[in-house]
Parts: C-alpha cells; sequence; structure tokens
C-alpha cells in the first residue's frame, strides 16, 4: 500500500507534467499561424487529467486550457483570421466536450467504487451471518446428543439402586459428542478460511456405521427406523473423515425429519454404500413427502429453507463439504417413495 508521501508525490509529478504540456502547446500555438491546430492537442492533456486527478483538478484545467486557447488565437500574429477563428471554436468545444465526458467518467468510477465498497461490506456481513448460523447448525446436534445422555445418566444414577454401568456409558456418549463438537468447530473454522480438509485413508462403512449410531437417539425419538445397507469389500476412501461423517449425519437428520412429518406414516431409511465406476456412493433415502419443483430448485441455496425456525444451510454446507473433497452430491426420487440424497468420494487410490 503507498504512503500519504508517495502518492502527494506522485500527483505534484503528474501536475507538473500536465502544467508543462498545457504551456507547451500553447507556445506552439501561438507561434504557429491559424491553419494549424495545435490547440486541439489540449484534449489529450484533459484525458491524462481525468485519469490522474480529481474532479476540481480537472474542472480547473479544461478552463485553463479554453482560456489559453482564446489567447493563443488573439496573439497569434499570421495566417487566415477565419480559419484560425474556425480553429479556435474547434478547440475550445473539443476540450470542453472531452473535460465533460471526463468528469462523467470520474462521476461513474466514483459510484462503481462506492457499489463496490458497499458490496465487499455487505459480502461480509453475510459471511459472517453464514459462518455463526454454521456454527449454530452445526454444534447443536452433538449439543442435544450431549443433553440427552447427561439426562440419561442422571436417571441411572438417581434410582432406588443406581446403575452405575449405564451412567458411565452415559458419560462415555457425553464425552466423544463433545470431541464431535471440537472437531465440528475445527472443520467450520477451516471452512471459513477456505482451508484445503484434513484428508485421510478410513474406512468408509465403519465412518457411516457409527453415524447411525449416534442418530439412533433422534431417530428412536421419532419412532423412525433406519436401515443400513452397506456394500462389502469397498476400497477405502481418501476424504476427511469428520467432514463426511456431518455430511451423513444431516442427510439423516433430514430424512428423519420429513418422514416423521407425514401423519400416520411410520418414518423408514435406508443408507446405502456403494462403489460406482471408481467412486465411492453413500445415499440416504427416505418415505417422506419427496420434494416439490420448487424445493428441487432452491434445494442447496444459502438460508433457503422449508422448515420452520431452520436455518437453510444444512445441504449448503454438505455441498461445500462434499466438493470440497473432490465429489458432488445430487437429489433423485427414493425407492422408498420420498427423496433421496446421494454424494460420492474418491476411493484412496484416486486422490484428488
Amino acid at each position: 500500500m503507498p504512503s500519504a508521501a508517495r502518492i502527494r508525490s506522485n500527483y505534484a509529478v503528474v501536475l507538473a507534467a500536465l502544467v508543462f504540456a498545457v504551456a507547451a502547446i500553447f507556445i506552439a500555438d501561438t507561434l504557429t499561424d491559424y491553419a494549424v491546430a495545435v490547440a486541439i492537442f489540449h484534449t489529450a492533456v484533459m484525458l491524462v487529467a481525468t485519469r490522474f486527478l480529481g474532479v476540481r483538478a480537472v474542472a480547473a484545467l479544461a478552463v485553463a486550457c479554453v482560456v489559453l486557447t482564446c489567447l493563443s488565437f488573439v496573439l497569434t500574429p499570421s495566417g487566415d483570421y477565419k480559419i484560425g477563428l474556425i480553429n479556435t471554436g474547434i478547440s475550445v468545444v473539443a476540450i470542453g466536450v472531452t473535460a465533460y465526458l471526463g468528469l462523467k467518467l470520474k462521476g461513474a468510477e466514483a459510484q462503481i467504487h462506492e457499489a463496490r465498497e458497499r458490496i465487499t461490506r455487505i459480502a461480509r456481513l453475510t459471511t459472517l451471518g453464514q459462518l455463526t448460523a454454521s456454527i449454530a447448525h452445526e454444534v447443536s446436534q452433538p449439543l442435544a446428543a450431549i443433553a440427552a445422555s447427561a439426562g440419561a445418566g442422571r436417571r441411572w444414577l438417581t434410582q432406588p439402586q443406581p446403575n452405575t454401568e449405564k451412567a458411565l456409558a452415559a458419560v462415555d456418549r457425553i464425552t466423544r459428542d463433545a470431541d464431535r463438537a471440537s472437531e465440528i468447530l475445527d472443520r467450520v473454522r477451516r471452512l471459513a478460511r477456505n482451508e484445503a480438509p484434513a484428508s485421510s485413508i478410513f474406512d468408509l462403512n465403519a465412518a457411516v456405521t457409527e453415524i447411525i449410531a449416534l442418530s439412533s437417539s433422534a431417530a428412536g425419538a421419532s419412532g423412525a427406523v433406519i436401515n443400513a445397507d452397506l456394500s462389502e469389500s469397498l476400497p477405502a476412501a481418501f476424504a476427511d473423515r469428520v467432514q463426511v461423517q456431518q455430511v451423513v449425519s444431516n442427510l439423516l437428520l433430514n430424512g428423519i425429519e420429513a418422514a416423521s412429518a407425514v401423519p400416520k406414516l411410520s418414518p423408514r431409511l435406508t443408507v446405502t454404500t456403494r462403489l460406482v465406476q471408481d467412486r465411492l456412493t453413500v445415499a440416504v433415502a427416505d418415505n417422506g413427502p419427496g420434494l416439490s419443483a420448487e424445493a428441487a430448485e432452491h434445494l442447496y441455496d444459502a438460508f433457503w429453507t422449508t422448515k420452520t425456525g431452520g436455518f437453510g444451510l444444512g445441504l449448503t454446507i454438505c455441498r461445500t463439504i462434499v466438493e470440497a473433497n473432490g465429489g458432488r452430491i445430487w437429489t433423485e426420487t427414493s425407492p422408498l417413495g420420498g427423496a433421496r440424497f446421494a454424494f460420492d468420494l474418491p476411493v484412496a487410490g484416486d486422490k484428488p
């Protein structure tokens, strides 16, 4: 970033060069006869001035060029007077038009600069809002699990005959969910900084099975049944394991909520893993109401949601995560009658 002293120095140099050019044009116009319209070169000076000088300086320079052009006409010693008068008039009009257009251009540039600054401020506020909403959306899941495990542990300990074994299991779940919340916060910070995912080689089926187990409390509360259809002998995946698990968790919770919204329906979900054309595919299908045409169009748009009190960021974050890990995500009709969300990942041998 240039210093203020350097900017002032550059401004002075440009101004001195323009003044010198104006003076040279004035002298040349005065010493030549009327037929030589040297004053027309003042328009070039005006073009340079509009690039480097402020509005007032450009206006003042334009007035000076017009005055000097008229003065040069009076002082020119030779040539046809009528031709000189016409040339002077053309030069004055050209200087005036050039100055006017230059000032309009500077005004437009100033408006564009102001609009760009407003857009930058709005983008920063939007990014901050997205980050805040993302943190709230992501961390709410493990926090809810922690609260549920804490309540269960308390009930086991306050019974007439405390069941310490089950209470300790609840404490273990709290520890796992707390670690998971910490990992989610780390991932959100990496996404906010546009950092590359912490990719590693891992067993996709094991990661999916772990998330299904963690989602069992949410499924049990709504009466949903989650079926796992995991293909055997899958090659290892190469991606950020925590991020992939968060995508699966979001898709499962969305499926549970969608299926539970249909009255007198037993919510059912199926999680599948497959190897399709050297890509690992994970899909979550539900038997909910499916997707409307409007929902399918705006499904991955930030802050667009059909849920009451929803953030509209879950699927946006899922797409960001999947694409950052070298995959893609898509939606189709579920064999169960609802919606089916699927995404693919590279295998360990095809690192992106």
